[in-house]
């Protein structure tokens, strides 16, 4: 009983200081600052929430978070955009049609050599029949969309969106990435974690490589902007009330996210799936389906990723595939699990709060602290200050991340609210 005491007092205590530093962000920037701060907070979260259920819940390491939010970005801008009519009343149009259903006739013939009763049990054969018939849809496929692509980005830009309502664009987000995550999940949760690990990496930069340089389909490096809002854009209302607004959107996102995981954390499917990263060997000894399970969870992670990087994407109004950048989309989130206690969804909303207020605020912190020597060193010694001394503030938050995740690392090593055992 006592020990509960003192874990509630000292999720109490953290809680209060998230809430000073908060306190502290409003007073310093003002309100429009804060709530962007926040709202930026909240569709980490929800990502956060991702890879917890994935690392902490089942111990799968995801270190290619950043193409899980790049690919529901991308579905998302592709879902909600306006409609550009110049590609629409081309003739690009029904030639893009054309391209893609010999690709989907490709795959079909892939699927139809895999499922043949005749190579069943001549294993090698068929999958040279398999490489060859990827190989040849491949090459087909770019051979018939270059001169499209190139038609298509002369004449009208690029093919532009749907025009569909903002939500239905975050869900499609969130149901690719799980696609995508069944198939990285097929091929690589059988075998260690390590390859999960390489996998997920790879994947990750094939598809920014494929956003950043596919401009008939995502402008490229020129950007897609502005994107729609869910709720009323700044222009209509306000910086303060637009955004209160589509904080109030995650907010509730995140309030079913996590009382769902809440729920299934507790029940017998949370209890099979920690045992199952616990002891993976009995938990197949007793007839548990591992893999199985294994794929669930990842799936589940990775739809939550892409519903959080859709918001985030669409929040900041922008779709730059160039600004999808590992350090930012996948270890920052990867810090902010870490230090708030894998395995602990109160944790994770601790740990994102405190490693995004540390990210964002240490440069105009660290800039203080520079001008304060720059003052110090010209009134004592005279010193001539680098004329890029100013610059370095930015790169001073890479230092203090690392800091901060070496500390909780050495002092908490399960994070500052760690995952809570209950002893039958």
């Amino acid at each position: 009983m006592n020990t509960l005491l003192t874990g509630y007092k000292k999720e109490a205590l953290i809680v209060s200081f998230c809430g000073v530093l908060i306190a502290l962000v409003f007073a310093n920037f003002g309100s429009a600052f804060g709530l962007r701060m926040l709202t930026e907070i909240a569709c980490f979260t929800i990502i956060a929430l991702g890879l917890t259920i994935q690392w902490g819940f089942a111990g799968l390491f995801n270190a290619g978070i950043m193409g899980f939010i790049a690919l529901a970005a991308f579905v998302s801008m592709l879902v909600s955009y306006p409609v550009n009519e110049a590609f629409w009343q081309s003739d690009f149009s029904s030639q893009l049609g054309w391209v893609f259903a010999k690709l989907l006739l490709g795959v079909a013939i892939i699927w139809g050599i895999n499922s043949l009763p005749t190579l069943r049990n001549r294993i090698k054969l068929r999958r040279l029949l398999v490489v060859i018939a990827i190989a040849i849809t491949y090459l087909v496929f770019m051979q018939n969309l270059a001169p499209v692509a190139r038609g298509i980005e002369t004449g009208a830009g690029f093919i532009g969106g749907f025009g569909l309502p903002v939500w239905m664009g975050w869900i499609a987000g969130g149901i690719v990435a799980g696609i995508l995550a069944w198939f990285v999940g097929h091929i690589c949760l059988g075998l260690r974690s390590d390859y999960l690990a390489i996998a997920t990496l790879g994947i990750a930069e094939i598809i920014k490589a494929v956003l950043k340089n596919a401009d008939w389909l995502t402008r490229g490096t020129l950007t897609v902007s502005p994107l729609p809002w869910p709720v009323e854009t700044p222009g209509e209302i306000g910086f303060i009330a637009s955004r209160a607004q589509y904080l109030s959107v995650t907010i509730v996102i995140i309030a079913v996210i996590f009382w769902l995981l809440q729920r299934a954390y507790s029940a017998p499917w949370g209890r099979m799936i920690r045992a199952i990263r616990d002891n993976e060997l009995s938990s197949a000894a007793m007839g548990k389906d591992v893999n199985g399970r294994r794929l669930e969870v990842f799936i589940l992670g990775s739809v939550l990723m892409g519903v959080g990087g859709a918001a985030l994407v669409t929040f900041n109004s922008i779709f730059d595939p160039s600004g999808f950048l590992p350090l930012h989309h996948t270890f920052l989130i990867w810090v902010m699990v870490i230090l708030g206690g894998a395995g602990n969804n109160t944790g994770t909303l601790i740990g994102t709060v405190i490693v995004y207020i540390v990210w964002v605020m240490s440069e105009p912190a660290t800039l203080w602290v520079f001008e304060g020597i720059k003052h110090l060193g010209l009134e004592w010694f005279a010193w001539q200050v680098p004329n890029d001394f100013d610059s370095r503030a930015l790169q001073m938050r890479v230092f203090l991340i690392g800091l901060t995740i070496t500390l909780v690392l050495r002092f908490a090593p399960s994070g500052l609210i760690p995952e809570k055992i209950r002893e039958h």
